[in-house]
């Protein structure tokens, strides 16, 4: 490996990278505020034991320590870590925070977090979360609020098709007692389970049988899957083919289903499918209905959730773009009394990979360094300072009016300026040479709609200002 690239897992961000990336986030968090969420921002560094044992056997391996330093560096021991999510810090800062902090607290917080994962295609061991959690209710509200923003900022992104998958845990454990699973057991199947979509029923099998659970129990558990994968089918037959209403008999046929397979006295299962049923209804009233659709089989690894849990799938994309769920005793770990909460994670590394790849992006906002380059006719002998300084005062005009403005900064012909501002992608381009400028005028060259327009240079103001939709107040 070369000595200049990053270390595996870590990337350098060049200037498209950053656009990009800010670009996404400028939309999710204008999204979030809309929905009443606080920003909030916490240390990339934790104590150690702040984070040890809340993220289950799978996270704690994948936690950064940072040894001891100093005097204390050859113990080989570990003190403080790296941040593995947002959620954790949180509960953190609740606790510590509790008699300041309004009873019900909405905060957003996008961050980088770092996990010792193995690399792969859009997965890295340095990455940033967009979280929104609210703290100190248990109103289902909550779920259905979290469901409509995180949706709503992929919509505004341009995601058109993707769904919400919503389960419960409470739900989890109905369906592992009603197969046979004892208690003791459920944590560790429900690591198996939750890669039911990468490894299929054989590998799950394999894995549950692995974990020392009855073949018995395994299968029951996983014909059940079978035969929920199927209703998909029967509710398009008999639906009118729209999808909200395809979506809502099928939430509506899976939740059925589960209450008949779980026992009649498990108040726990039962409470959850209760519980999901309520999350529905809210979320059909917030918008957001048409996206959930009830997923049994999901169950997230982290072991601090107690409720609903949410994961979004997009079509023909592995993995997930976000997810999150109820996490009501984890902010108790750090307080003597227990306090709600619930939360949702975007991915924003996996986001923006699939816009890039899928070309979702405005090229003029994103992937240009600006959106006007002004080039003049620079003779490298002799340079005309007056059309130097027009230039100047024009573009300092054009960012008064929030305009990203460029000026080509160094004496070349005029084709070799031209060919740099193409090859850089900026969509306007203003061209001011030598016999133009006696005559005041100037070319302005549109790079989207290939059209050019020969004007004076009092009109260039008002023109360009139109190209992008805005009004001169000259």
């Amino acid at each position: 490996m070369s000595k200049t690239q990053p270390a595996r897992g870590m990337r350098d961000f060049l200037p498209a990278d950053v656009r990009r990336r800010e670009y996404v986030i400028g939309v999710i968090r204008e999204v979030y505020e809309r929905y009443g969420f606080e920003p909030l921002e916490t240390p990339a560094v934790e104590n150690i034991e702040t984070l040890l044992g809340k993220y289950g056997e799978e996270g704690n391996q994948l936690i950064f320590k940072i040894l001891k330093r100093g005097e204390h560096e050859q113990t080989g021991e570990a003190d403080l870590a790296l941040r593995y999510d947002l959620t954790v810090p949180l509960a953190r800062v609740i606790a510590n925070n509790r008699g300041t902090l309004p009873k019900f607290f909405k905060r957003y917080q996008i961050q980088p977090v770092w996990r010792a994962d193995r690399p792969a295609r859009g997965r890295f061991r340095e990455f940033y979360q967009c979280d929104i959690d609210v703290v100190g209710t248990h109103s289902m509200l909550v779920e259905a609020l979290l469901c409509a923003a995180a949706g709503e900022a992929l919509a505004e992104l341009g995601f058109q098709q993707f769904t919400i998958r919503l389960n419960h845990r409470q739900i989890l454990a109905g369906i592992l007692n009603a197969a046979g699973i004892l208690g003791d057991k459920h944590a560790s199947a429900l690591v198996a389970l939750d890669k039911l979509d990468k490894l299929g029923r054989n590998g799950v099998y394999k894995e549950l049988t692995d974990r020392g659970i009855a073949e018995e129990a395994s299968n029951k558990l996983l014909t059940f899957f079978e035969n929920l994968s199927s209703l998909e089918s029967e509710v398009r037959i008999s639906v009118d083919g729209s999808i909200e209403s395809e979506r809502e008999e099928l939430n509506k046929l899976v939740l059925s289903r589960l209450a008949e397979f779980i026992e009649e006295d498990d108040e726990i299962g039962n409470s959850g499918i209760a519980e999901l049923r309520l999350i529905l209804k809210y979320a059909k009233a917030s918008g957001a209905g048409a996206r959930i659709k009830i997923d049994p089989s999901l169950a997230r690894g982290l072991s601090y959730y107690t409720g609903a849990i949410m994961e979004i799938s997009v079509p023909d994309l592995s993995g997930s773009l976000g997810g999150g769920g109820r996490y009501d005793n984890l902010i108790g770990m750090f307080l003597k009394e227990g306090i709600p909460a619930c939360g949702f994670s975007l991915g924003l590394e996996r986001i923006i990979v699939v816009m890039t790849e899928r070309e979702m992006f405005p090229r003029e906002l994103v992937e240009a360094p600006a959106e006007v380059m002004i080039l003049g006719w620079f003779d490298s002998q002799y340079e005309d300072e007056n059309r130097i300084l027009d230039s100047l005062a024009l573009a300092n005009r054009l960012r008064r009016k929030k305009m990203r403005v460029d000026v080509y900064p160094e004496p070349a012909d005029m084709d070799k300026q031209f060919n740099y501002a193409r090859k850089q992608g900026y969509p306007i381009i203003i061209q001011i040479n030598q016999e133009d400028y006696r005559e005041g005028k100037c070319v302005v060259k549109d790079m989207r709609t290939k059209t050019r327009q020969e004007i004076t240079r009092a009109e260039v103001e008002s023109v360009v200002l139109k190209m992008f939709g805005k009004e001169s107040d000259t």
